[in-house]
């Protein structure tokens, strides 16, 4: 089969075509990166808050066997009277490998993470 002269120009593609393809493909690209770049820090959070929402619920039980709240987190990752641990002592880091922070007051305690900026008093602490 012998092709004619313009069957053999319109075999491929343009470069106009190709180019058009190429800034498609980066748009969506770029649409992809920006809705999924959050996420990692999304998850962190997540992380955090439910760990922050683990240690409450360890401190209630130590409240319950002991009669008081720990003293510090550290209390909840020694047995108490021969029993496991409450916690590990990797829990008590929250989803930035941050230390938790500890206050208790009586009765009442919080526990905070400083959150992403990793500085305790602003506005993306994490708390109980």
């Amino acid at each position: 089969m012998k092709r004619t002269r313009n069957a053999l120009r319109r075999a491929g593609f343009t470069l106009v075509e190709l180019l058009l393809v190429i800034a498609i493909l980066g748009i969506l690209g770029t649409v992809v990166v920006v809705n999924f770049s959050g996420a990692g820090d999304d998850a962190r959070k997540a992380a955090t808050l439910t760990s922050i929402n683990s240690i409450s619920q360890a401190v209630e039980i130590y409240r319950m066997k002991t009669g008081r709240i720990p003293k510090s987190l550290d209390d909840l990752t020694v047995g108490i009277n021969d029993d496991e641990p409450l916690l590990k002592a990797g829990a008590l880091k929250d989803g930035w490998a941050q230390d938790f922070d500890y206050k208790a007051e009586g009765k009442k305690f919080t526990i905070t993470s400083p959150g992403p900026d990793g500085t305790l008093g602003t506005d993306d602490d994490l708390t109980n």
